[in-house]
């Protein structure tokens, strides 16, 4: 074209009435500008008009609907189009409304309903265009699926294209009986180019993107809608790393609106692989040619990485999901009701019978799964084995449809697909047996495929045997973990009878490192057995089963009865308020379950793996061996309250107090920090005569009466009782909120002022009682001459300082084992908590003898629980731990890398208004540039996290602060994730009006 942008902008407003916001859209063919509400296409000169009248006739039929598409803008002669000269071109010129909001392609997350949303869109808009006709619908264009045989035998640049191979097979896919079925369909006008910049999203604050409508219809044809719902899955999936569950979501909803056949069905996979298909060959031939036009080049990347990850995925397995998804039955019902109903009337696989046969529990929760979930040790499994079946005799199941962790850690790679789908379903049964043992055939067989098994490690020989046992009866099973030379000895056609040997069960060492078993699997599809899943992920586990079905009626065994476990998070949440308080809450929007944890890992109840940046309590990292097994030989000994001498609880009381300050010499043992502080402030009243308590605001201590009293955070909340006369609130030593230039001593001057206050009354302070490091109140680091300020001013009064240390103790802080370590001060009691017994229940109190002498007013102290033996074994070997794993100079390295990490982040993201911490105790605060905390993005933000399978927690009085408190063995690699997830979070469309 001839004219300059400025030029068209000078003729178009001769026949519009332009606003002054001017600017150039993208196009792949044509020139699109816009002026803010209004676009203005001029088409290429050799545009065909009917294609023009197309569109403004499809617009102006859409008008009459409440459907989100643009609008015609006539000209202001009230003409829909207009005919403008360049040089000795003409262009057809015409112009449409602007939607608002933002391109689906710069929007995200992709979330389920935004999901749903344009599926129900996309039915509204077939059902507005049934009746709408128009003489170039009926064109043919290289975007129709209907022609990719075409594409595959004219374009030139498919041989050379990086996945000519993938692209060949999905070519492949489109079958005679496919394309007839496509072809028998009825047709209607259809988009027929839904992607990514065609779907316009409002970006809304802290919540999931919505959809605003439906643009350009400038490729519209008369086809099967199937191929617009495939055409708009098949750019979706590009859009997500979880692409199969998007597709069920997207088809799913679109069916609720318009029911979908069983061919539509079958067709929505295969030709959603074609468009990609399409797509990159078109892509690649333009490239090729010199011509690498940006708009053909804007999703190769995603299409490459999509068809290389999942152009192969089982079809069986899709459509299933898809039938689930729009209520359709199993595609294989018959096969499956025959399997259930005849499977008794199988040959035994062995000599034996296994109705009797015990059962290994090798659920995530089960008393057979190692104790390793991250690298399990099988030996155990082979004592479990042994244990069960001491003379191999009866043979052991393992069980069909059971949660394992067993099978490798495939989890936590950053930015990969995969880190949030790890396989943990197991679909088939184990039948542990010796090796050697012979294997019949169930039923007359054909050998589908026989091949070894030894990709990664040597898994034996797998054997697929075909059954054809009644008319529209065809099915498969699978024989894993066999001997080598059972599969080589075999031909693929071979005939095997009924009862016939023609297996054995291989050794150990063909068994991947598992004791002897065969993996027995019964299969609807007719892929190669080294393509069968044998361990599946959660998220598809029942599309899975609808291809893999259960195999115990061809073990003689009831369906069913040799199955997994099941712990449905909704059960188990309707259980928890049966019988419990209202006010006992759960964290995130969607609550978590889980049932198993590993040094700073949590697996729910389907083996999904969430990393643990939140939790204190497993200080030395979740079910560590080494105090299960301290506790486990306590039990086994005694476990008996302080009434009793016990060596343990001598030898756990020196080896707490040895790390403290040599004035801190008295140890009280307890169940709770609750308890403990409650016991502390006693000790304080005996100490002084004085009830009268100084305490941090947004402070908290424990669930007591007592210590709520004191607890800022609980009395001044929602439901509390308001501040007692004899509690003195001081504000926390927070240099972000009251500026970085105020010093220890400003802040310790207002306990001062309460000190003062009090002996003009005629009184005197108790104590002073404060998280060392106030962790509710925010995270805070306090400047590091604020205790000792603080505690002149209670001390020369004649107050008592306690430390509550429960959240930064024993290491947490790398460089410092106690907090008031990095303060330069020893406090008078030192409160510690839960991370002392890594779980299990114990606290402490540790004073001077001159406090402990005058407690001692002829009350005797005892606590049933505290100082038992149990408690002071896991105590003792936390300590023990801690040294022996260097766990606080883990926590000073971790905690530094991670904090100059989130640094950095908050150079990219000004929401991350501060970031401050020690080792292990990380606190971000969320905050606008005028450092007005964002409670509603800190709350989007740590349930994203979790979403992404991240733990974190919040805090702080504005509840803004995001709470970054791990185990002590987290790990650089943790950090590299946590950070990647954050960013890949704060990146989310939800948060850019604060970014």
């Amino acid at each position: 074209m001839n004219q300059t942008d400025t030029d068209w902008r000078t003729l178009l407003g001769k026949h519009w009435s332009l606003a002054s916001d001017w600017r150039t859209l993208a196009g792949e063919f044509d020139l699109n500008f816009s002026d803010g509400e209004v676009i203005y296409k001029v088409m290429r000169a050799d545009c065909p008009r009917d294609i023009v009248d197309l569109q403004i006739a499809c617009l102006t039929h859409l008008a009459k609907y409440d459907i989100a598409v643009p609008r015609l803008i006539p000209t202001l002669a009230g003409e829909p189009l207009i005919e403008v000269a360049d040089g000795s071109s003409t262009h057809l010129c015409w112009a449409i409304s602007r939607l608002p909001g933002t391109v689906l392609a710069d929007t995200q997350p992709l979330a389920q309903t935004l999901i749903e949303e344009i599926a129900t869109a996309l039915a509204a808009l077939h059902t507005a265009l049934a009746d709408f006709d128009h003489p170039a619908l009926a064109r043919t264009m290289r975007w129709d699926s209907r022609e990719a045989l075409n594409v595959r035998d004219d374009a030139t640049a498919l041989s050379s294209h990086p996945l000519a191979e993938t692209l060949h097979a999905i070519f492949a896919n489109l079958t005679a009986p496919a394309l007839e079925s496509l072809q028998a369909l009825p047709t209607q006008a259809i988009h027929n180019d839904l992607n990514e910049h065609n779907l316009f999203c409002h970006v809304l604050p802290n919540t999931a993107p919505q959809l605003a409508g439906i643009i350009d219809f400038g490729d519209m044809i008369a086809a099967p809608r199937v191929m617009d719902i495939a055409n708009a899955a098949a750019y979706l999936m590009l859009q997500t790393d979880q692409p199969i569950t998007t597709l069920n979501h997207f088809v799913a909803a679109y069916a609720v609106a318009c029911p979908l056949n069983e061919a539509e069905v079958s067709l929505v996979w295969p030709l959603a692989l074609t468009r990609m298909a399409v797509s990159a060959v078109h892509a690649h031939e333009s490239a090729a040619g010199g011509d690498d036009d940006p708009y053909l080049q804007t999703s190769q990347a995603a299409v490459s990485r999509f068809l290389a990850d999942y152009a192969a995925t089982n079809t069986d397995f899709v459509e299933a999901g898809l039938r689930q998804a729009t209520g359709l039955a199993p595609r294989h019902q018959t096969t499956r009701d025959w399997i259930v109903t005849h499977g008794h009337t199988a040959a035994p696989l062995f000599d034996r019978s296994l109705v009797d046969a015990p059962q290994l529990d090798l659920h995530i929760a089960g008393v057979d799964m190692p104790d390793n979930p991250i690298a399990p040790d099988l030996a155990q499994v082979a004592q479990r084995v042994a244990a069960l079946d001491p003379d191999s005799t009866r043979g052991v199941l393992g069980r069909y449809r059971e949660a394992r962790l067993i099978y490798g850690a495939d989890f936590f790679l950053a930015g990969d697909h995969q880190a949030s789908t790890r396989r943990t379903f197991h679909i088939a049964i184990d039948v542990f047996l010796p090796a050697g043992t012979p294997v019949r055939a169930p039923l007359d067989s054909v050998v589908h495929s026989a091949e070894v098994c030894d990709r990664e490690f040597d898994y034996g020989g797998l054997i697929v045997l075909k059954h054809t046992p009644a008319d529209g009866v065809t099915f498969y099973t699978l024989y894993g973990h066999l001997q080598h030379n059972s599969a080589a000895t075999l031909e693929v056609g071979q005939s095997i009878k009924r009862g016939e040997v023609f297996a054995h069960l291989g050794a150990e060492h063909e068994n991947g490192g598992w004791p002897p078993h065969i993996h027995f699997q019964v299969g609807l599809t007719d892929a190669p057995g080294s393509d069968w899943p044998g361990v599946v992920e959660p998220e598809h586990l029942e599309a899975w089963l609808d291809v893999f079905p259960d195999p115990a009626p061809l073990l003689s065994l009831q369906p069913g009865s040799v199955s997994g476990r099941e712990i449905a998070p909704a059960d188990t949440e309707q259980r928890r308020h049966r019988h419990s308080p209202p006010n006992l809450r759960t964290s995130y929007d969607t609550p978590l379950q889980v049932v198993r944890g590993w040094r700073n890992l949590l697996f729910d109840e389907c083996g999904r793996t969430y990393l643990d940046a939140y939790n204190n309590v497993p200080h030395v990292g979740h079910s560590h061996p080494r105090i299960r097994r301290a506790v486990d030989q306590q039990l086994r000994l005694l476990n008996t309250n302080t009434r009793y001498l016990q060596p343990i609880h001598a030898a756990y009381s020196e080896a707490l107090v040895a790390r403290m300050p040599e004035s801190l010499s008295v140890c009280f043992l307890l169940s709770s920090g609750s308890e403990a502080n409650e016991l502390a402030l006693r000790l304080a009243r005996h100490a002084t005569g004085s009830k009268e308590t100084i305490a941090l605001r947004a402070g908290y201590h424990g669930h007591t009466v007592t210590t709520i009293d004191i607890s800022d955070y609980k009395f001044s909340g929602p439901g509390g009782d308001g501040q007692a006369e004899w509690v003195h609130i001081v504000d926390n030593p927070d240099t972000f909120r009251a500026g970085e230039d105020k010093d220890g001593a400003a802040f310790a001057a207002q306990i001062g002022d309460i000190v003062h206050t009090l002996e003009e009354s005629g009184r005197k302070p108790g104590c002073f009682i404060a998280e060392t490091f106030p962790s509710v109140g925010g995270q805070i680091v306090p400047p590091s001459d604020y205790l000792q300020h603080a505690y002149r001013h209670v001390r020369e009064a004649g107050g008592v300082c306690i430390a509550d240390e429960v959240q930064t103790g024993l290491g947490r802080l790398g460089e410092y084992f106690w907090g008031f370590e990095h303060q330069g001060v020893v406090p008078d009691i030192v409160v510690l908590g839960k991370p002392m017994g890594n779980g299990y229940p114990l606290a402490a109190v540790i004073t001077t003898p001159d406090i402990a002498e005058r407690f001692d007013s002829g009350m005797e102290f005892f606590a049933t629980f505290g100082g038992a033996s149990v408690a002071c074994a896991a105590g003792l070997e936390v300590l023990r731990i801690i040294d022996d794993e260097r766990l606080a100079d883990n926590a000073a390295a971790v905690g530094g890398y991670l904090l100059n990490g989130l640094r950095s982040l908050s150079q990219r993201w000004p929401l991350l208004a501060d970031v401050r911490g020690m080792g292990l105790f990380i606190g971000v605060e969320i905050a606008d540039a005028s450092r007005r905390p964002l409670p509603e993005e800190t709350n989007y933000i740590v349930n994203r996290l979790r979403d992404h399978r991240v733990l974190i927690g919040s805090d702080g009085p504005d509840h803004n602060v995001l709470k970054i408190r791990p185990p002590l063995t987290f790990s650089r690699e943790d950090a590299d994730h946590l950070l990647t997830i954050l960013d890949r979070v704060l990146a989310e469309a939800a948060l850019a009006h604060c970014c």
